[in-house]
Formats: structure tokens, C-alpha cells, sequence
């Protein structure tokens, strides 16, 4: 969704879009991910326990303007569906009942939890934060995120 706005000053126009949220959905954690409002950057945002998922979804998606979900699509090496899609699918499927007016897009998420990993090494993160699994799916959806975003180019 696209608004402009006057500042409180009324004097400079402020252009505000939606965000694409990043879902990166585990057995036990959701790692979440989200851009910016000009949808340009990728950040972070959390890691939920998947029982409290819905909890922070119905609170979020009411308190922030989201035009579009993207949720990790699990693959094997063949670029088929991997035996991980067995509990993600039910997930999308409520989500998509939940909030049909949110846009859905499936994206691979084939070597993100390496690549998390291998991004908190290159940080300089110490053997005990990179045990951080949490911190790992946060990393994960944000890399989703930027991939799909890099996907539109």
C-alpha cells in the first residue's frame, strides 16, 4: 500500500509504503525478518516460539502496515519440496485464511541456516553467540528476505 502523508508540520510530504515481512518457520523457533517501509533494506526483527507465532502475527500485522508475507519455501537439492514442507505448509495455509488480504509468496530457503551461520562467523561473533539458534533464524529470514528482494531486480 502506497500513502503519502504530511509531516506534522505540514510542510514536507512522506511517501509510506508497506513492509514485506520474512517468515522463516522451524518445528521449534520463527525467525522474522522485514524491510523498511521504501522496501529497500532488509532487517531482522525477532525470533518467536512457534507456539506464540500467532499471538505476535495478530498484534504486528495490526499495528504495522504489511503488503506482502514471504515464508521460507524448504527445498531439496533437486529443487523439490524437502520432508520439512510437511509442517510448514498447514502454517501457510492458516496464515492465508488468517489474513487474506496480506499477498503470500514462497521463497527457497535452501543453505540459509549455513549461511547464517557463516555470516556470524564472519562477524566476529564468539562460539557461544553463534550457538544461538534464535539468533540463527533471525539471520535466516533476513537472508530470505534479501534474496527475495534481490529475486525482483
Amino acid at each position: 500500500m502506497l500513502i503519502l502523508r504530511l509531516d506534522s508540520n505540514y510542510q514536507t510530504l512522506i511517501l509510506i509504503m508497506g513492509r514485506i515481512l520474512a517468515i522463516d518457520y522451524g518445528q521449534k523457533r520463527v525467525g522474522l525478518a522485514v524491510t523498511d517501509n521504501m522496501k529497500l533494506i532488509a532487517n531482522g526483527l525477532t525470533t518467536v516460539h512457534v507456539k506464540d507465532i500467532w499471538v505476535f502475527l495478530d498484534k504486528y500485522l495490526t499495528t504495522e502496515d504489511v503488503d506482502m508475507v514471504v515464508i521460507g519455501e524448504p527445498m531439496d537439492m533437486q529443487g523439490n519440496p524437502s520432508d520439512s514442507t510437511r509442517f510448514i505448509q498447514p502454517f501457510v495455509n492458516k496464515f492465508q485464511r488468517k489474513y487474506p488480504d496480506v499477498e503470500v509468496k514462497r521463497f527457497d530457503e535452501r543453505f540459509t541456516s549455513k549461511m547464517a551461520f557463516d555470516t556470524m562467523i564472519a562477524g566476529g561473533l564468539s562460539k557461544s553467540k553463534r550457538k544461538d539458534k534464535a539468533l540463527v533464524d533471525k539471520i535466516s529470514a533476513t537472508l530470505i528476505l534479501q534474496s527475495f528482494m534481490d529475486s525482483l531486480c
